[in-house]
């Protein structure tokens, strides 16, 4: 059960703290943390620890004492959070200060700049106590850290910016930031990062304003950015999100782009509204989970080196919330009869295929139509060729379809037009003219992912060697596009990446190409999609060499299995289920005659590590 949280002052908090005491030992030892002996588990058991973050009231926070209190439940240590009501410098020394009075064993800390709580930590650590950063290190060493790579995440929040101007033809004018502090190091790093993103285009981004993370602050410095006639506003937290969007929402311009960082209910309904284009989540309860467990482990007197350990970020926007693109009218989508639509995917074994089926069919039951999974049972032309024939002969009224290749199955998707069949696109688009696509930016996610490949490499030492593809087949547009983005992050590296190699997506077949790779001495492999990583992950596995690094593609059982048992590094998740559920939404849309334009909608990816 979550407890609740009240927002104290460090020395409210402390007198609890002192009357609470630490908690009694369980009958059975928890279980040793990741990388951590027993012994190192055992002899933390009942230890204190403080947790100290910016503040006790965003939501960011609170959601990582929530991560911190689960770790620390499974450990039987206790964590107190200790965080002040506000940003305030002093006020987190003082809660450092009495951290140490208190006998705390270890100190987790977000600190709210790098140098002025710098001393006060020092201290502590003279004192004897371990010292884990989250979210925010200060310039003092620790025994480990874990947070967002911030500059990465600003410069994919910028991204996404230009990519949502550029849809509305719009290719210049002044962007504003609203961020906390010139002090705090992650919102600063954002800011450079989406700075960064506009770097070479006439775009022009108008001097930073500070709002203290205070979301009516903020709201002020954005309402005047936007008497300024911006084209964009960036929040660089979750305060500054807020004030952003609630900014937009009462200027009723729905032609300013906001975009931001963290995620709360309030960010998510501005999403929702259309307030807002996206933010960029972070995992804040993964932050607090492991800084829990990095602080057992160094308790025991195990040695954590210092590690930086990149907690992930994800793109939020309305297509992850599972809501659709609103209509120009603002009417919700209605179906004036059981419309007969059938789904065509590349086969319906993978999970990637199922996921997506299974919100084809929820909002078919919302909708009150019927969507018939029609798929083969492997990957071949001819039998989604077959698929679409007997569609056609079944009288259903429109098509969604996740095209095997381009080329192959579009004579079959012009007959069934010319039959006055709907046509739209998930996942993978055919050369045909359809309704809508939604779709992944392959390109831009193979891009990621070879991002966090080269990132685990050189946190290794390894900056040169061989990286072997595992993909589906050459004609597999979105599989294609994400080998073509995987391979341009590797542009200017002393990586060589090897001949790619098809295994049809057989999770079997692209075993035994990993294995063949592995006996070349990668030091890498990425698979492409479901089975390709399951494949690869397998491999590397059965080799029992923990230096090769994997990545992949899509989300399934058997994938986060190899990824929590450290065979695969991560694996880049779509969102099926959103896919299925506005390809839906959309015949509906095309069916009761509205047009749809072809217009294409990124139904945004994941990073998921372990």
């Amino acid at each position: 059960m979550k407890k609740k949280l009240l927002s104290l002052l460090c020395g409210a908090t402390m007198l609890a703290a002192a009357l609470t005491g630490c908690g009694s030992q369980s009958a059975d030892a928890p279980a040793a943390a990741e990388g951590e002996s027993t012994e190192a588990a055992a002899s933390a058991d009942g230890a204190k620890i403080a947790l100290i973050t910016m503040d006790s009231i965003d939501q960011h926070w609170i959601s990582l004492n929530e991560g911190a209190q689960k770790a620390a439940g499974e450990l039987g240590v206790e964590v107190t959070f200790m965080s002040p009501n506000t940003k305030d410098d002093a006020q987190q020394i003082e809660c450092v200060n009495n951290a140490v009075a208190g006998g705390y064993a270890a100190i987790i800390v977000a600190a709210n700049g790098p140098d002025a709580i710098s001393s006060a930590l020092k201290e502590a650590i003279a004192a004897g106590i371990k010292v884990v950063y989250v979210d925010s290190p200060a310039n003092v060493d620790a025994e480990a850290t874990f947070s967002t790579d911030n500059v990465a995440a600003g410069t994919t929040a910028g991204e996404e910016m230009i990519k949502a101007l550029d849809a509305k033809g719009i290719t210049s004018g002044d962007i504003g930031i609203v961020n906390v502090n010139a002090a705090t190091q992650s919102t600063v790093d954002r800011e450079n990062g989406f700075r960064k993103a506009f770097e070479g285009t006439d775009f022009n981004l108008l001097e930073t304003q500070y709002g203290e993370g205070d979301a009516a602050k903020s709201q002020t410095i954005a309402e005047n950015y936007i008497t300024q006639k911006v084209v964009g506003i960036f929040g660089c937290n979750e305060g500054s999100t807020t004030g952003t969007g609630n900014a937009i929402k009462a200027s009723g311009s729905s032609d300013i782009v906001g975009v931001g960082f963290d995620k709360s209910d309030a960010i998510q309904g501005l999403i929702t509204d259309g307030y807002l284009l996206c933010t960029m989540a972070q995992n804040p309860d993964v932050m607090g989970y492991e800084g829990v467990k990095a602080a057992v482990a160094a308790i025991g007197g195990e040695d954590l080196g210092g590690k930086v350990t990149d907690t992930g970020v994800s793109v939020i926007d309305v297509a992850a919330l599972g809501g659709a693109a609103s209509e120009a009218s603002g009417d919700a989508v209605k179906a004036s009869k059981a419309w007969k639509i059938a789904l065509i995917t590349m086969d319906s074994i993978d999970q990637h295929w199922v996921t997506l089926n299974e919100g084809a069919q929820a909002k078919a039951g919302e909708l009150g139509v019927e969507v018939t999974f029609m798929s083969p049972n492997t990957k071949d032309d001819a039998q989604q060729i077959e698929c679409v024939n007997n569609a056609v002969a079944g009288g259903y009224e429109a098509i969604i379809v996740a095209a095997n290749g381009p080329d192959a199955i579009s004579s079959a998707l012009q007959e069934a037009i010319a039959a006055g069949i709907r046509v739209v696109y998930v996942d993978s688009p055919a050369n045909v003219d359809a309704e809508a696509t939604f779709s992944t930016d392959n390109v831009a996610a193979g891009t990621t992912a070879g991002e966090e490949m080269i990132k685990a490499l050189e946190a290794a030492g390894v900056t040169s060697g061989d990286i072997g593809i595992v993909n589906v087949n050459a004609a597999t547009q979105s599989t294609v596009d994400r080998e073509e983005g995987f391979r341009k992050a590797f542009e200017g590296t002393d990586f060589n990446l090897l001949e790619t190699q098809y295994g049809e997506g057989d999770a079997a077949k692209s075993q035994t190409i990993a294995e063949n790779y592995i006996t070349q001495n990668v030091v890498g492999i990425f698979g492409c999609n479901e089975g390709s990583t399951t494949g690869t992950g397998n491999a590397i596995k059965a080799s029992g060499n923990s230096d090769i690094v994997g990545v992949g593609f899509d989300k399934s059982d058997a994938i986060m299995n190899l990824i929590g048992d450290g065979h695969l590094l991560c694996t880049m998740a779509q969102n099926p289920d959103v896919m299925g559920s506005m390809g839906v939404e959309a015949c509906v849309k095309a069916l009761e005659g509205e047009s749809l334009g072809g217009a294409v909608t990124d139904t945004g990816v994941s990073v998921l590590t372990k």
